[in-house]
């Protein structure tokens, strides 16, 4: 079934872009340690340009593969807008099912900005995975993410992605883990993983609240929070002004110093800490 909406989607891009399309990519679980229940399917298309007639073609197509059965993410960027590399790079078109309402009601640039600092760990996964769905391998049509452009990236959106704890707690939970990995380690790993690699480094009373939200993506458990709510809140709050704070150390620090750096900022300031207000910037 993963195989069958692949196809579907690369139909829909290869009918709507023809001869603009310069490659695809799959990248995010599918390409950093298998596709787990909830994961997404996630492709980055470079494209040669795309009209505002051909997005609203493609919103039709995406809607009605989408959720059958995966949510898709479908990222498409052009090509001499972002190579040679410039930060924050310039996003042409994204469907997430985020957007869905929008999308429904003839919306087909809900986004806020063309600029998207996001779009540099996806780059940096499609240049890691090395999957061509379409085209040339991404080596040779993407630059790399130059490290400091990476974890600013990481770090951008940590305030916006807190807001939504209460209505997505195992996606922001996750993804915090996540942005701390990338931020000390300079690495992009799946989301088990980077929470496994944040779990030997949490105080003992943080640990649950991680392990729950992997335990769902993995299909082990199901969604559930009412028990562990306050338990939730008191871990975002310094996993938040943590990460802010391990990006600031980061930044000045070299890749190959990392596992150095794991142990200088890796365990972030438990709840409560003296003075770890001011990180929040």
């Amino acid at each position: 079934m993963q195989d069958q909406q692949i196809e579907l989607t690369l139909a829909a891009v290869r009918g709507v872009l023809g001869e603009d399309l310069v490659g695809a990519y799959l990248h995010g679980s599918a390409v950093l340690g298998g596709v787990r229940p909830r994961s997404d399917l996630d492709v980055m298309v470079v494209s040669r340009r795309m009209a505002l007639r051909e997005k609203r073609r493609l919103v039709a197509r995406l809607l009605a593969i989408s959720c059958r059965p995966r949510p898709i993410e479908l990222t498409i960027v052009v090509q001499g807008e972002i190579r040679p590399w410039q930060y924050p790079p310039r996003m042409d078109f994204q469907y997430g099912d985020w957007w869905r309402s929008e999308f429904e009601r003839g919306e087909v640039e809900p986004w806020p900005s063309a600029t998207n600092p996001d779009l540099a760990p996806l780059i940096r996964m499609a240049l890691v995975g090395d999957t061509p769905l379409l085209g040339p391998p991404p080596a040779e049509v993407l630059d790399p993410v130059p490290r400091r452009d990476y974890i600013d990236a990481l770090a951008h959106g940590i305030h916006e992605l807190v807001r939504d704890l209460e209505s997505d707690t195992r996606n922001v939970v996750l993804t915090l883990a996540r942005i701390w990995n990338g931020i000390v380690t300079d690495d992009v790993c799946s989301t088990d993983a980077a929470a496994d690699w944040a779990l030997q480094r949490l105080p003992a009373e943080h640990r649950p609240v991680l392990a729950r939200p992997r335990a769902i993506y993995l299909g082990d458990e199901e969604e559930g929070w009412d028990d562990i709510r306050e338990e939730v809140r008191a871990y975002a709050g310094p996993r938040h002004r943590g990460d802010r704070a391990s990006h600031r150390r980061a930044r000045t620090v070299a890749p190959e110093a990392a596992d150095s750096t794991t142990r200088r900022c890796g365990r972030l300031p438990p709840a409560g800490l003296s003075g770890a207000e001011p990180l929040l910037g």
